[in-house]
């Protein structure tokens, strides 16, 4: 049980978010501020693990090979409640007067819609007390209108949403550094990098080469563009 539940201190839900990757503001003045504050919130939460295995039948065999071929990013659900009534006990103050669809609109300027600078939604964090501390982007909403005015606006919401775990590349590449064939590996291309060299530091042979180059859509394994994401699956060797 956590000193804050005993000592009766609420720690609300904080959503902040980023147009930068890496998860940097420039801007002092945002650096703390948070994008999104959950007005009541959330009676609990899931987590989502998943391993993703490759699962082979040779050719013969009476059972299937099942290989190792990666982790999935976790997942996180959580339920909002958007409250437009004024009613609820402990609502948070900087909402209350809000109705449900200026609420909304925070939520998904926050979260869901596209920013042009950087060609995709916001990139986020979720902190609630010291059990959650997320680097993640938004996968999935569903938004739940529950009670209505006369006139047919809503004055209450539940929105469902599904979080997934975010690394940056630099990320990614720091925790493929042990070399392994078995896992999937990313690479940013820099100048002068060669397809073939970098397929033979990581699958000690240069015969994947055509392989990688199909995975990765590449229309020519001999012009990289310096700067592009290069990924490296693990293949069986039985089909090479």
């Amino acid at each position: 049980m956590s000193a804050d539940y005993m000592s009766g201190k609420l720690e609300k839900l904080l959503i902040y978010s980023f147009t930068d990757r890496k998860f940097q503001i420039k801007d002092a003045e945002q650096k703390n501020k948070p994008a999104f504050v959950a007005p009541i919130n959330p009676e609990s939460f899931s987590k989502g693990y998943k391993v993703e295995h490759d699962v082979q039948r040779p050719h013969g065999a009476g059972s299937a090979e099942v290989k190792f071929k990666s982790t999935a990013p976790e997942e996180l659900k959580l339920e909002f409640i958007l409250d437009g009534t004024g009613t609820m006990e402990g609502y948070w103050a900087a909402y209350k007067d809000k109705p449900v669809h200026e609420q909304m609109k925070i939520f998904m300027d926050c979260a869901y819609n596209y920013k042009g600078d950087i060609h995709r939604p916001n990139f986020l964090l979720i902190i609630w007390g010291s059990e959650i501390k997320f680097k993640c982007v938004l996968t999935s909403l569903d938004v739940n209108y529950t009670l209505f005015k006369p006139d047919g606006s809503p004055l209450r919401a539940r929105l469902t949403a599904t979080f997934l775990d975010y690394q940056s590349r630099e990320e990614r590449i720091a925790e493929d550094k042990p070399a392994s064939p078995d896992l999937t590996h990313h690479r940013v291309i820099k100048q002068g990098d060669r397809i073939d060299l970098l397929t033979y530091s990581i699958y000690k042979d240069p015969k994947y080469v055509m392989q990688v180059g199909r995975a990765n859509g590449l229309s020519s394994i001999k012009k990289l563009k310096t700067g592009n994401e290069i990924y490296f699956p693990p293949f069986d060797k039985n089909e090479i």
